[in-house]
Formats: C-alpha cells, sequence, structure tokens
C-alpha cells in the first residue's frame, strides 16, 4: 500500500532537493512555491441526497473557511475536495459550487440557504463531521490510502519512478520505501510512513460508525 507517508516540500517543476528543504508530516506541510494552493472546505445546505451528483460515482465538495480539517480528510478517502481561505463572499462559493458541481459544505447556517448544492454541516468534531458528510450521501468508502489525494492542494498522486525522485528525498527513504506517488498539482511527494497506519485505523473506525 502506498499511504500518505511523508512528504517533501518540492518547487513547482523541480526534480532536485532545494537547498535546505525540509521533510515534514503530511499534516504540517505548507504549499511550495508561487502557485496558489487552494484547498479549504466547509458545509452549506440541508439536503445533500436529493441532488443528483452529475452522472459520478463519487460526489466532489468545496468546504469553505471553517472546516478546513474535513476538507484533508475528505482528500485522504479519495474525495475531490477544494478548499477556499476566509474572505470569499457567500454568493461567489455558491457560485463557483454549482459550477464545478460540486456540494458545497459549510457549518454556517445562512451560507446553507445560498443555494440548492450545500449542505449544512451540523456535527462539531471532525470524526463526527466526516460520519455525517459521508452518511448523508450514502458514502462508503475504503479504509486504505490508495486512492488518496494530496492532503494539500487536493491533487490527483500519481506512481512516480524511483529515479526521478532519488535527489529529492533522503537516502534512507529511497533505500526503504516501497513506492512514490507525487502530486501532479504542488509536486509534493508522499510514500508510505509509520503514522500511515494511524490513519487507515481512524478511517476503519469512520467507516466502522457508518455501518451501525
Amino acid at each position: 500500500m502506498v499511504g500518505m507517508g511523508r512528504l517533501l516540500d518540492v518547487g513547482f517543476g523541480t526534480r532536485r532537493r532545494p537547498t535546505g528543504a525540509a521533510v515534514r508530516h503530511v499534516f504540517y506541510t505548507r504549499k511550495v512555491g508561487a502557485r496558489p494552493v487552494v484547498n479549504r472546505f466547509e458545509l452549506s445546505s440541508e439536503v445533500m441526497g436529493d441532488v443528483p451528483n452529475g452522472g459520478r460515482d463519487d460526489p466532489k465538495f468545496l468546504c469553505d473557511a471553517m472546516l478546513g480539517s474535513l476538507a484533508r480528510w475528505l482528500r485522504f478517502f479519495g474525495f475531490d475536495t477544494t478548499y477556499l481561505e476566509p474572505g470569499v463572499p457567500d454568493p461567489v462559493l455558491a457560485d463557483l459550487a454549482r459550477s464545478e458541481e460540486r456540494w458545497l459544505l459549510t457549518r454556517d447556517r445562512e451560507l446553507s440557504a445560498v443555494g440548492p448544492r450545500t449542505a449544512l454541516v451540523r456535527a462539531e468534531t471532525l470524526d463526527d463531521q466526516l460520519v455525517e458528510v459521508l452518511s448523508r450521501r450514502a458514502l462508503r468508502p475504503t479504509a486504505n490510502l490508495e486512492r488518496s489525494r494530496c492532503g494539500e492542494c487536493n491533487g490527483v498522486l500519481e506512481a512516480v519512478a524511483r529515479e526521478e525522485i532519488e535527489e529529492m528525498i533522503p537516502a534512507y527513504v529511497f533505500a526503504t520505501a516501497p513506492r512514490f506517488r507525487r502530486c501532479e498539482g504542488c509536486g509534493r511527494v508522499y510514500w508510505q510512513g509509520s503514522h500511515s497506519a494511524r490513519i487507515v485505523a481512524r478511517m476503519h473506525a469512520i467507516i466502522q460508525r457508518l455501518n451501525v
């Protein structure tokens, strides 16, 4: 399994490890380079299940500034989820969600009433929010990281040849990690780390609650 292990911040289009670049835990990475990274989320309207999903198997989400952690974990589960920083007007959020066929997730009751593709997230804790969103859409994701997207920018993670990233990661990681994936959006490199099992265990706990 290729997990969301550890990652290395790399510049866009860069194949060499920048001088002084640090390896950071996936939960605490920052965006790299000058390209904007859009990666936060929220919920808006009351009903999620009655609006068609454009023929896609998996829904797409847009979270506003109150639901950043929810956005990241939806990405871990493999859902296309964008996140917008604070300050974006409610009508703009609603129009963006509508144009991209996304569910707008928010804890703001006023925002949840803006459009038909909005869902008000009532739960306060992250685990409860995940259960609420997944259950309302009748989603049953798997507890693994094979379909995960980039936790920072929502980009698709593509398998990458070892020789392409050898100079971008520490030697011990190159020697021990079985596989690598690279975000096609921000260039971050992912591999299975010791904390991957903890992420998957939390996924299992969420899914078990969905099956009750």
